[in-house]
């Protein structure tokens, strides 16, 4: 995109971030974001907004901090695990389980008939009362590990405000175009384009450039170009359900 002779504020040097996170926290209607790093602390911010029923969307890479660091999990509130329940499955295990039961009554039962038995019979013949007895009890282990490996939970994961997380790599190879640009969008009224990451050192400590406006045809444009980022880039992305999966257990009953 392009656009000429928009009006705007220009700041380079450190904390270039200062008026962009205030502006954020008093946005009322939306808030959209481009940045390939994200700190977890502002993450946390988004959250935030989320909750006060601010509108979010966020464009990033797959090299998020504190993902790849295993420190501070923010990020992993952005993914929510749902969890379905198999009612047939829960039956089937019932059964199971009653199974079990059966089978461990039925074992007790011939051990204690076989050892009264002995007391007035010869000795000898005790030892085949074992008999029956193991076999029951190989079928109680039988039943037991059905019901610990019906599975009766499934799970699928969703987002928590809708954003994308495009690959650097794909299939061991660099992708051929990278998210590289830093757009900031709030209220759809603001916009903020430069050089800044959405992470503490982009926003606070690093020498970096950064471009404020509220010229409305600049906004209108950037707006567009943060719609087919979202939804038309076409480009290889980090599949939800595939990444949930690796952050969340899974149990399968």
């Amino acid at each position: 995109m392009y656009s000429e002779n928009a009006a705007c504020d220009i700041y380079i040097g450190k904390e270039a971030g200062d008026d962009l996170l205030k502006d954020i926290r008093l946005a009322r209607k939306s808030v959209r974001i481009v940045s390939p790093y994200l700190s977890p602390a502002l993450i946390t911010q988004l959250i935030y907004l989320r909750k006060r029923n601010v509108e979010v969307e966020l464009i990033t890479a797959d090299r998020i901090e504190d993902y790849k660091n295993g420190h501070e999990k923010n990020i992993y509130q952005l993914i929510e695990q749902n969890r379905s329940v198999n009612h047939h499955a829960i039956a089937k295990r019932d059964r199971w389980r009653e199974n079990v039961r059966k089978s461990y009554f039925v074992s007790a039962s011939i051990l204690i008939a076989t050892i009264l038995c002995g007391i007035y019979i010869e000795q000898a013949y005790l030892f085949y009362g074992f008999f029956p007895v193991l076999a029951s009890v190989l079928l109680s282990e039988h039943f037991r590990r059905k019901v610990i490996n019906t599975r009766i939970y499934s799970y699928t994961y969703s987002q928590l405000f809708p954003f994308k997380v495009y690959l650097t790599h794909y299939d061991n190879e660099p992708s051929d175009t990278r998210i590289h640009s830093k757009i900031y969008l709030i209220d759809d009224r603001i916009a903020y384009l430069g050089s800044l990451n959405f992470t503490a050192s982009g926003t606070k400590f690093n020498h970096e450039t950064r471009i404020r406006t509220e010229d409305p045809k600049a906004v209108r444009k950037i707006q567009e170009e943060f719609f087919d980022l979202m939804h038309y880039a076409g480009l290889p992305e980090k599949d939800i359900q595939q990444w949930g999966r690796q952050l969340y257990t899974e149990p399968i009953n």
